[in-house]
Order: structure tokens, then sequence, then C-alpha cells
């Protein structure tokens, strides 16, 4: 039997303090009902004794304590499934806001999912092609991985973002692929150019939007990309689906997960987030995965922007030892105008020699990419010596390089965000590139491979 409780002794921001429960447990949903008979939600943060501490997913705007009454429902937060939820846009409470019908379940799933035991999971080792050449050329995304994007404040996440949920697919399979998308703590600016940039290239055809904005209760930020990860779960294990859910932006989540603490009045960690958020970081992105014997699988594309750039802050800090590699943007390029400025060298995919080679990409790209790492890396040191010495203090080599470094930025990086290239494509153009130095220089390369693939120079 559910009960109701005037007891409400205190709210104090998004938290409120019920008095004299029976038979509470943690991670409870409950429903507040104001004199009104305006509703809102909120769920079971801490139980001591017979009061129970509740975080509100509204505004505590208007709560009488001693006239509006808590219920709570005997199960914690569930979000209703269908295969109807693809081309669908929620809120981040799993609601729908697109004006369409209420989806019609299949099954309520908790939002915090079950754990993956670890001996059922699947090692990534299938290459997914997301059409930008940075990623798929030299720092491959694998299906199964988790493949964070490093961006910075101003910098364009979310146009990669949407370029990425556009055109990424497995090759070589005939599996169905979706994209689950996460926005959390965004503006209703950036929310609009998501849904319209997915209408407008029928991508939102195969995705689940939930949208979090910024004006929105920063509670709901909470449980915004578990209601995403429990969408893909249900499409990945349950519809044999290849999912890709990409999360932005993982800072602002963060910052809810503190202001949430503050209120607490929990002791702060690092920069005063809570001490907890490296194993909280944790049950959002081990979500990912494949598992055994089962067809479907989660790809992940956590993105956060660094505050003031800096990599060593906690968020990418921890994300980092979490998540296998990250795609770093760079505000040096982005001045330049390369688009994406993805800024190859201290990018890092710890998967990708898994999801690259004969039968998955081709037999030459491992080499390819280890020449066109080396190469950019000896030109950018050359142009840094270029900028201190003058040019008249380049060997001839040197020359090459720099020259190197300069059209591969120019054609290998900046691609654009429309552009959709191949796997094929992205290699081509990289063995164009490698025109510009002697064969002599390209040590990296097998002979097989340089007297099939390396154009000859007229």
């Amino acid at each position: 039997m559910i009960r109701e409780y005037k007891t409400i002794f205190e709210v104090a921001g998004p938290l409120m303090l019920v008095k004299n429960v029976e038979n509470v447990s943690y991670d409870e949903l409950g429903i507040i009902e104001l004199p009104s008979g305006e509703t809102r939600s909120c769920r079971v943060l801490e139980i001591n004794g017979s009061n129970a501490l509740v975080q509100l997913f509204e505004s505590s705007a208007g709560i009488n304590l001693a006239e509006s009454k808590v219920k709570f429902l005997g199960r914690g937060m569930e979000l209703a499934v269908s295969y109807d939820m693809l081309g669908r846009v929620f809120d981040g409470l799993g609601r729908p806001i697109d004006n369409g019908p209420e989806i019609i379940p299949e099954k309520r799933l908790d939002i915090n999912g079950l754990p993956m035991n670890p001996s059922a999971r699947d090692y990534p080792d299938e290459f997914i092609q997301t059409g930008v050449s940075a990623i798929d050329g030299l720092n491959t995304l694998v299906r199964g991985q988790k493949l964070p994007i490093f961006s910075g404040s101003g910098l364009p996440h979310a146009e990669l973002a949407a370029q990425i949920a556009r055109q990424s697919k497995v090759l070589g399979t005939d599996s169905k692929f979706a994209v689950v998308f996460a926005a959390i703590g965004i503006t209703f600016e950036e929310a609009d150019f998501f849904i319209s940039d997915f209408r407008r290239t029928g991508a939102i055809d195969r995705t689940v939007l939930f949208m979090n904005l910024a004006d929105d209760p920063a509670i709901e930020r909470i449980s915004t990309p578990r209601m995403a990860l429990t969408a893909a779960e249900f499409l990945a294990y349950e519809k044999g689906m290849h999912v890709l859910v990409i999360l932005t932006d993982i800072t602002n989540y963060a910052e809810a997960l503190r202001e949430v603490s503050a209120a607490r009045k929990e002791v702060p960690g690092r920069r005063g987030y809570p001490g907890y958020l490296y194993t909280d970081l944790a049950t959002i992105y081990e979500r990912a995965g494949r598992k055994r014997d089962i067809d479907g699988s989660i790809t992940m594309i956590p993105i956060l922007t660094m505050p003031e750039d800096d990599k060593t802050h906690p968020i990418p800090d921890l994300t980092g030892y979490i998540t296998e590699g990250q795609i770093i943007l760079s505000r040096e390029l982005y001045r330049k105008g390369i688009k994406p400025p993805i800024d190859v060298l201290p990018s890092l995919s710890r998967l990708k020699d898994k999801g690259i080679g004969k039968g998955k990409t081709r037999e030459d790209h491992s080499d390819v990419l280890n020449q066109l790492f080396a190469a950019y890396a000896r030109g950018k040191e050359a142009k840094e010596l270029m900028a201190i010495l003058g040019e008249a203090a380049l060997s001839d080599a040197d020359k090459y390089y720099a020259k190197f470094a300069d059209v591969f930025e120019k054609e290998y990086v900046s691609q654009g965000y429309e552009t959709n290239r191949t796997i094929e494509e992205t290699l081509q153009v990289g063995w164009d590139l490698l025109t510009l130095l002697p064969r002599s220089e390209l040590k990296r390369i097998r002979d097989e491979y340089l007297d099939k693939y390396l154009p000859k120079k007229e």
C-alpha cells in the first residue's frame, strides 16, 4: 500500500527532508502533491532512521511545508522503452517533447542499469567508420569502445558530434545501427541545432534524442545520461542493434553532481567536486561495451569541455583513466580555420590496433597511420625550429616535413562538417600526402605496400 506523508520538515535548494517515514528505501521514486493539485517528482538520496532526504527533480518554489503531501512509489526511477523510441525527442526525464504520441512501452527498465559481468564482456575489435579522417585514419573508433572528445569552451564540438552521429556506421555487417544522443545542460540554440540538423539529414530516423537544457533543474542532468544509456541497452541487447551513444557535455553533468553534493554538505574533493566523482563517472562509462553471444553493442563518445583548456582538471583527468583514449580539439587549429580542429598528436585511441588491418579496414592501414604520425610530428618540430632560427637554418629534409605538416592539416585533418569520407578515401588522401616526401623517408611502410599503393610522381 502506498502511504502519503504530510511530514515535510525542511526544503533547502534541491533537497527536501521528510520525517517519520516507514519502509522507504534508497533511490526510491516519490511524488510531491502541492495544495493546488500540481505534482512534482523526487527520489530518495538518504535514509536516516525514520527520516528521508529526497532530491527534487523540479523547482522547490511553491512547496508549502504544512499542506504539501509526499508519497513514495516503492520503485526506482524507470524509463519506458520501446523500438518506437527511434526518431523521437525526449527531455532529461524520458518524457516526449516533440509533440508526438506517448510511447507505448514494451517494458520499463531501471535507469541505473545492471552491472555487466566482466567475464561476459567481449573484446572490441570491429571498425566503426565515422567518415572523419582524423578519427578513422589515425585514432580509429572500435565497436564497444569508450572514446571521449576533449574540447574547450567555444570550440566546435557540437558540429563534430552531429557529424559523427550522422555519418557513423559499422562496415561489413548487416546489423542495424542506431544513435542515442544525450544533450546535458546545453542552451536552447544548441538543442535546436542538433534537432534541426538530424531532421535535415534524415539521421533522426535512427536516432533517439534526450535533451536537458541549461534552464532545466540541475538535478535532471544527473538522470539524463542514465536515461540515454537505458534506451541504448534496450536497443543493443534486446533488439540486437549497434548503438553509438554520444553524451554532451559531461562537464555540465559533473557540475550538477557538485551542486547536489554541496547542498548535502558533503566533504568536497578536488576543486569542490565530490570524492566519488570517479566512481560516479565509471557507473556511466562502463555501461558501454559488447557482450558475448549477443549481436548488439554500445559504443560511447562522451564529449566534455575542459575548464580553461586544462587536461589535468578532475573531469578530463578521471575520464581519461576510465575510457580507452581521447580525441582532443585544438584551439590553435581552430584559429587556423581547420575543420574539425582535431589535434592528432596528443589524441589517442588505445584500441585502434584491434580495429584496423586486412579484413577490417585495409592491409596498409597500420603502416600508413604510423608514417603519417611520424611525418606530422617531425614537421611540427621543423616548424617550431623555423620560428626560432628562421627557414635558412632548416635542412632540405626539414623543409619537406614543414611543408608536409601544413598540407596535412589543410587536406587530411580539415575536411569540413559535411564531408563523409570512406576509409578507402581517407587512406588515399594519406598516400597522396606521402608523395610530398622522398620515398627514402618512408621508413615505416613495408616495400610491398609502397609498390602497391604509393602514387607515382609525374
